[in-house]
């Protein structure tokens, strides 16, 4: 099963530090427009969730891309565009169901992964941002889950002696 980045929303302060490192990273400087992530905020709720590039098994930025300038890395699968044979002609932004593409320059863009190091999680001091596959994920969140079942247990124990 291949890596991906997985998001928990619930955890998100809100600091963008993933953006930055982003921008950075791809151009050299700072500038969170030009982030292949984005840190939606709400508000109301005071809440925080970083958007990312799912790396579809069947990406639908890819089949509207008229010039196939957005395909799957064979070996890596991860989904890339490919610069110079990008047209501008944004189909992929409506195209992506989760909001994840971007456009800077007259050309899209949207994560890549780093290669397979994602900065982003590098630099993730809330840890909201996780590289690994569903099912390691889902096993770190059972264990989590047992352990704080076992922490409120403890405390029950603790409050009956008394």
């Amino acid at each position: 099963m291949k890596k991906m980045l997985i998001v928990n929303a619930d955890l998100c302060i809100g600091c963008r530090m993933c953006e930055a490192v982003c921008s950075l990273v791809h151009y050299g400087a700072v500038g969170i427009s030009h982030a292949r992530l984005k840190v939606m905020r709400y508000d109301n709720a005071a809440f925080f969730n970083p958007v990312v590039c799912m790396q579809c098994e069947l990406p639908y930025c890819g089949s509207v891309c008229p010039s196939r300038a957005i395909s799957r890395n064979p070996e890596t699968g991860v989904v890339k565009v490919t610069k110079s044979k990008c047209t501008g002609c944004k189909m992929c932004l409506g195209a992506c169901p989760f909001g994840a593409m971007g456009f800077v320059d007259s050309v899209a863009i949207k994560c890549d992964l780093c290669g397979g190091k994602p900065s982003c999680v590098e630099f993730c001091q809330a840890k909201a941002l996780v590289y690994g596959t569903p099912n390691d994920i889902s096993d770190s969140k059972r264990i989590s889950l047992s352990d704080k079942l076992l922490e409120m247990y403890r405390d029950t124990l603790s409050v009956q002696k008394e």
